[in-house]
């Protein structure tokens, strides 16, 4: 066992809640919920709303109706993103290895760095733990163990501790599988919960008994993963490689509802330079893009199109996400959000060039989204808007042409 590694989970509590309390330490201690926006729903609850009943997903305006008590904050996302950094930039000081797995969440290879900190596998997670909210002041849950799935167990069961710290070693992890139900197991979740009841595999220590042929047969490959994973082997180690996310999103609820199709293609623009902005900091192109209806009752429509070349530019992907907008567009219905989904995702360093391509208006155009990029580094965000100009648009001052309008 002299090879064995160990693995940490640290995990933000309440993240969303938890950056708003940094920003306004007034609502410490108070019921808070975290919305999506005016007319969103619930993303995030404090213990102290989670007490008072407030469930997951809610709309906001009937969360505020039966939950009056509760205080809800629109989402900052852009804030929550710098502090996660910092976050993050804390991990990394601890360990060379340090995979990040969502915003709120990260890997962090714990192997040798007993030796390294002169600290058994405990005091080096709530080192880290104090650490973390002594200089960013956001709460940590760590969770430690031989493989991913182990350390996600363990940080789940400690979030109801009083240190929020567990290590799941050799003793303690069959005590643990046997306190875990199979749908809470990482990966698993309520569906296949369900299918696992029928075979009475109830517990996540029931399911490592059952033997590997028969797990093969009905769950393949990925099933027997998830055994040899919380037996303590790791099948899935660590890696600080940067990995291209699914999908990329960004959408906002109105102040009032509307039927405008300008004011639709004025807010859709400024999502796409969102979402812009991140596809040029992981130097990434998408190759499909989808827009998103919400109205006033709530009926979603979404509809996706690829594109026939890979962008990261603003007017070139907006230029294909206006026409699936007018398409979905009823004059007769009233929404109350829009927004836009990139998928399918080219790395800009492996991207290939085709013999037709206008090379002088792609250069042109990845100039322009790296000096947008710039600037409001320098100058703060939305410091620069995208819009869109036609025949029956006036022109407003700090929105930049399209294309069509400068050549």
């Amino acid at each position: 066992m002299t090879n064995q590694k160990y693995i940490a989970l640290v995990d933000c509590d309440s993240f969303f809640v938890s950056c708003e309390r940094k920003l306004n330490p007034e609502l410490n201690g108070l019921p808070v919920s975290v919305v999506s926006g005016e007319r969103g729903c619930v993303i995030a609850r404090s213990r102290e709303a989670k007490s008072l009943g407030v469930p997951m997903g809610i709309p906001l305006f009937q969360a505020v109706e039966k939950y009056p008590e509760c205080i809800y904050i629109p989402a900052n996302h852009y804030a929550y993103t710098k502090i996660s950094k910092m976050v993050m930039n804390i991990l990394k000081n601890y360990s060379p290895n340090v995979q990040i797995y969502s915003i709120d969440e990260a890997f962090v290879d714990f192997t040798g760095l007993t030796k390294l900190y002169k600290k058994n596998y405990y005091k080096l997670g709530t080192d880290i733990q104090q650490r973390v909210w002594n200089e960013v002041n956001i709460p940590v849950t760590i969770g430690i163990s031989t493989s991913k799935t182990l350390a996600k167990l363990a940080s789940d069961k400690a979030k109801n501790s009083k240190d929020r710290v567990a290590l799941a070693g050799h003793q303690t992890r069959i005590s643990l599988l046997k306190r875990t139900e199979i749908d809470e197991v990482w990966g698993i979740g309520r569906r296949l919960g369900l299918k696992l009841r029928g075979y009475g595999i109830k517990t996540a220590y029931d399911y490592t008994q059952r033997d590997d042929g028969w797990i093969q047969k009905r769950f393949g490959k990925n099933g027997l993963m998830t055994k040899s994973e919380l037996l303590g082997i790791m099948i899935s180690p660590i890696s600080d490689e940067a990995e291209l996310p699914k999908s990329i999103s960004d959408s906002k609820s109105f102040l009032d509802f509307t039927s405008d199709l300008k004011f639709l293609r004025n807010e859709l623009s400024i999502h796409i330079h969102s979402c812009c902005k991140r596809l040029r900091k992981i130097e990434c192109k998408c190759g499909t893009i989808g827009v998103m209806l919400k109205t006033k009752d709530f009926r979603t429509y979404y509809e996706k199109k690829e594109l026939e070349i890979p962008f990261d530019f603003e007017f070139d992907i907006s230029k294909t996400a206006f026409e699936i907008l007018d398409k979905m567009y009823d004059s007769s219905s009233l929404y109350r959000s829009i927004g836009i989904v990139f998928e399918n995702f080219n790395q800009t360093s492996k991207e290939q060039l085709l013999l037709f391509d206008d090379s002088k208006k792609r250069e042109r155009n990845e100039k322009l989204g790296k000096s947008l990029d710039k600037l409001e580094q320098k100058f703060g965000r939305n410091i620069v808007r995208t819009g869109f100009v036609n025949k029956e648009v006036p022109f407003k001052q700090g929105f930049l042409t399209s294309p069509q309008d400068t050549e």
